[in-house]
């Protein structure tokens, strides 16, 4: 600020000095021209003298410099102590690099050292491993492999979480995972865990375990997941059963289940029978599942009839109409034939008294209706021949709608099956997974149509041929009858 005051003053002063300078200058030039007899000017209408303008210019300049030359003075001394500061953090930083340097070089060198010393202790521990460290690798394998199944075995539900130490399947995980030689106690638990796995797979025990109930919508969310402990039969790895009701096995929880749905009665009655029998009591007959209640699992979970129905949704449901419909019809078209064909047989047997409560007394009748002979045969044909064309239809009465009904039962299911394929694609877009159990259970469900197309086109399809074989033998007897009363009747006439 002062900086700038002072340029100000300079150029006001310098401004000030040149006026002065032209106005002495002008009033020099002007003199000379005044004429002598004017009078001479009042003293107090004088300008200054110019070597008074001269002196204060020449003063104001002085003080001016010797401002400048303070202003200097001051700078000049911060800059250099600027410099100083400058070249004292130069120093500074300069030394904390040079700090830093050697400390670098000194972890340079430990850093080799370390290495050098590394590669020594490493090379002396391959030296000193031998044959150890084949074994080791040989260990953790096992161990890996023996965590996979065991935590997977219903066995662990017997022996459970021990007091003190790991449970075997994270122990054996934990060696599995392990960087370094197993002890001689990991190794003989390892041993041990194996060797108990496989001697308890022979056996059928009893012993207590907790189960976890089903969840029930009914039933309160912390009594629906509390585990009761229950008396359970153990076969080998494969099936638990307590009081003839059979258990899964959840490995996530390492504890039993209960399985949705229930099986046959006599698979429960094996159950009770094998956990009430006595020791020593002899063979006893049991449900073995390998895939250790997997397939129990399934076969419980299985659709009933109306569950299948169901998944079929309106497909389903229109074929199953059309299947009864068709049933319906060939059951009525089937007694009505049985009942023509008894009624016919005995119209055989008594041609001479035709009646009209079958089809062949109505030919008859049709034949004989007057009561007189046709001498013309060829009116006699087209009389027997309308006749036995009228009792026809009733004789393959709905064989058509059968023939399509047969046809139109898997066209329908494949129309059910490529919309649950549909639908299956869509939930899949919408979940954006590619689970195989959701394709798999969508897919089941398209695949129900189909099923229940081709089950109800192949029992009409043999209903409708036995029908057709009903129908075709009435209508022959029908022929046969027509053609002996043609034949009767043309030998009448030529004897005539």
């Amino acid at each position: 600020m002062s900086i700038v005051s002072n340029s100000h003053q300079r150029i006001l002063v310098s401004a000030l000095a040149v006026v002065s300078l032209l106005t002495a200058s002008s009033i020099a030039a002007q003199q000379p021209q005044q004429p002598a007899a004017a009078p001479p000017a009042q003293p107090a209408a004088q300008a200054p003298a110019p070597s008074r303008v001269l002196t204060d210019l020449r003063q104001a300049v002085t003080r001016l410099r010797d401002q400048e030359r303070q202003l200097a003075q001051e700078r000049e001394q911060r800059f250099r102590a600027e410099l100083q500061r400058q070249e004292r953090l130069a120093q500074e930083a300069l030394a904390r690099r040079n700090a830093a340097e050697a400390r670098s070089n000194a972890l340079d060198r430990q850093w080799n050292e370390n290495e050098q010393r590394i590669a020594e202790s490493t090379a002396l521990l391959r030296e000193s491993e031998g044959n150890l460290g084949e074994l080791f690798g040989v260990t953790r394998q096992v161990a890996g492999d023996a965590a996979t199944v065991l935590s997977q075995s219903v066995l662990t539900t017997q022996y459970g979480t021990p007091t003190e130490g790991e449970e075997r399947a994270d122990f054996l995980r934990r060696v599995a995972a392990a960087r370094a030689l197993p002890s001689i106690v990991e190794l003989e638990r390892l041993w041990y865990e194996i060797v108990r796995e496989m001697a308890d797979a022979g056996k059928v025990v009893k012993f207590r375990a907790p189960v976890a109930p089903l969840d029930d919508e009914n039933t309160p969310e912390d009594e629906s997941k509390t585990p009761v402990e229950r008396d359970v039969v153990r076969v080998g790895p494969f099936t638990v059963s307590s009081n003839g009701e059979y258990l899964g096995y959840l490995p996530s929880q390492k504890s039993l289940t209960e399985l949705r749905g229930e099986l046959i009665g006599e698979f429960q009655t094996m159950g009770r029978n094998l956990q009430s029998a006595a020791p020593g009591s002899g063979y006893q007959r049991a449900v073995v599942d390998p895939a250790s209640g997997a397939l129990l699992s399934l076969y419980v979970d299985r659709p009933d009839w109306i569950r299948r129905i169901e998944e079929g949704e309106v497909v389903g449901y229109a074929i199953i109409f059309v299947g009864v419909l068709g049933v319906l019809l060939a059951i009525f078209q089937a007694v009505y034939l049985v009942i023509t064909r008894f009624a016919v047989s005995a119209q055989l047997r008594s041609l001479n008294q035709p009646s009209k409560s079958n089809p062949l007394g109505r030919v008859l009748l049709a034949f004989r209706g007057d009561g007189k002979r046709i001498e013309n045969a060829e009116l006699a044909e087209l009389r027997i021949s309308e006749a036995v064309l009228r009792e026809v239809p009733r004789l393959e009465r709905f064989q058509s709608f059968l023939r399509l009904a047969v046809a139109a039962g898997p066209l329908l299911g494949l129309i059910g099956t490529v919309i649950g394929m549909i639908i299956t694609f869509r939930a899949i877009v919408a979940s954006g997974t590619s689970d195989p159990r959701l394709m798999a259970d969508g897919i089941g469900k398209a695949m129900i149509a189909t099923v229940l197309g081709l089950g109800i086109a192949i029992p009409l399809l043999f209903i409708n041929a036995g029908l057709a074989s009903l129908s075709r033998g009435l209508t022959q007897t029908l022929d046969e009858q027509s053609q002996a009363l043609l034949a009767k009747n043309v030998q009448r006439n030529s004897a005539v």
